[in-house]
């Protein structure tokens, strides 16, 4: 297999990680609390809103790794299947990963909107520059 296609598996598989850190992390913070009878069972059966701050912030930047990653994913099964993987696609897809990292980073901890709102621009940025970048190689390609 070629260095580029496992480095855009592997971007696909640090992506994966940090939906999965997420859920887990988030699983230590509502599970013992339910188990202790904090958190009645009822009260957050239909909303979030019984949980404490901090859950709800794992959870919403958990949800968040489901909205613009999944074009990510798709583009970079694109990408493998057309061979049509190159040095920039790969920069460009783990500089999505990285800054969805900064956005979870800061989502989870002072969750200030502004700066993660800048971080979540600039990776909407980044993606649409691959997605562009994926249509042009692809549709540049010769046909076999």
């Amino acid at each position: 297999m070629p260095l580029l296609d496992k480095l855009l598996i592997l971007a696909m598989a640090l992506q994966a990680f940090l939906a999965m850190g997420l859920v887990f992390w988030l699983g230590f913070e509502r599970v013992p609390r339910i188990a202790r009878g904090e958190i009645k069972i009822a009260d957050i059966a239909v909303e979030r809103t019984a949980y404490p701050l901090k859950a709800r912030l794992l959870s919403n930047s958990f949800d968040n790794q489901f909205q613009l990653p999944v074009l990510f994913f798709i583009g970079t099964i694109l990408l493998l299947l057309t061979h049509a993987a190159d040095w920039f696609s790969v920069a460009l897809a783990v500089l999505f990963v990285a800054l969805r990292y900064l956005h979870a980073a800061i989502h989870v901890t002072t969750n200030r909107v502004y700066r993660r709102f800048v971080v979540y621009t600039a990776g909407l940025a980044v993606l649409a520059l691959f997605w562009l970048w994926l249509v042009f190689r692809i549709l540049m390609l010769p046909s076999a």
